[in-house]
This record gives structure tokens, sequence and C-alpha cells, in this order.
């Protein structure tokens, strides 16, 4: 979104393509979404007035910004790979993260070598014990937690023939 909106800048945050206005009541909230700004917005991506939502991934409330639950399911009760290509798919979504996770090579060396050409596919214990930690590295909290809004933020993109990721993270402490 690349245009000014001056008359929204004490109630708006925009990020990308998407926008939240906001206010700390009800009437205040109304009043904001009152002012004219000649947008023209897709009604099936719209919430008004409501008290929690999920923005970005994280479900933000009254008791401030948290995961979204859902998603740290998803992520920890992902089966084991049956496959070559799972274990290729697997990878390259955690590889995204190796930055935050530490002893990523290490821990992912036995599942890279699994998918190595003319190996056969046997997801034997070594593999799962891999698979379960990068798992737990994943959705544990020094790699899925609240932003920090001290700190500057980075979004990290990344793209094959099929697949497009895109991360919003921070590194605290650096």
């Amino acid at each position: 979104m690349n245009i000014r909106l001056p008359s929204l800048v004490h109630c708006m945050e925009v990020f990308i393509d998407d926008f939240t206005i906001y206010a700390e009541s009800f009437e205040a909230c109304l009043e904001n979404l009152g002012i004219e700004i000649n947008l023209v917005l897709n009604f099936e991506k719209c919430h008004f007035m409501v008290t929690e939502g999920t923005v970005l991934g994280h479900l933000v409330s009254s008791r401030g910004i948290e995961f979204d639950k859902a998603k740290v399911d998803i992520i920890t009760s992902l089966p084991n790979p049956t496959s070559v290509r799972e274990g290729r798919s697997f990878l390259g979504h955690v590889g995204f993260y190796r930055c935050f996770i530490k002893n990523f090579s290490k821990i992912a060396l036995s599942l890279s070598k699994l998918l190595q050409k003319d190996m056969d596919f046997v997801f034997d214990q070594p593999y799962m014990e891999a698979f379960q930690e990068l798992k737990k590295r994943l959705t544990s909290t020094p790699i899925l937690q609240a932003p920090n809004w001290e700190y500057p933020f980075k979004l990290m993109c990344d793209t094959s023939n099929s697949t497009l990721g895109v991360v919003l993270g921070q590194r605290v402490g650096k």
C-alpha cells in the first residue's frame, strides 16, 4: 500500500497490503472508520469492530499479541515424511529458519543424507529423532514468539518452482 493517509496516522497501522484501524473505545473506532479516504475494500477480507483477530499470523487482542496456536499445532502434528519429496519439502521449509535454530546443520545432517541420490528412503530412528528435534526447535520460544516492538523487523522471502515462503522475523539481542 503506497499511499499517504495523514488523516489516519494516529489510528492506523499498515503492513504491505494490510492495514488495521484501531482506537481506545468502540465510539472512537466508529469515528476513525468514518474518516473518508477513498479506498476500495474487499469486504470478504474485512473484519469490523472485533475485540480480537488474526493479524499476520498472530492473535491480537486486549491481552496483547500471542501465537496462533493452530499454526504451531500444524507444525507439531506433522507426520513423519514417507518419501524423498516429503523429506525435501520439510527440510526446505525448516531450512528457511536455519539462522534461528542453533546447530541446524548438525541436526539436519542425517535427514539431508537420507535425501541423497541412490539412497534408499528408510525413515528409521536417527531420522525420526532429527525430524522431531527440528519440529521441537521450530515451535519453541526463541523461534516463534510475540514480536518485541523495540527491535527492528526483517522480512525474509524465498521461492521455488512450486512454493513461496515469507517470514517476518526479528533477531533479539543482536
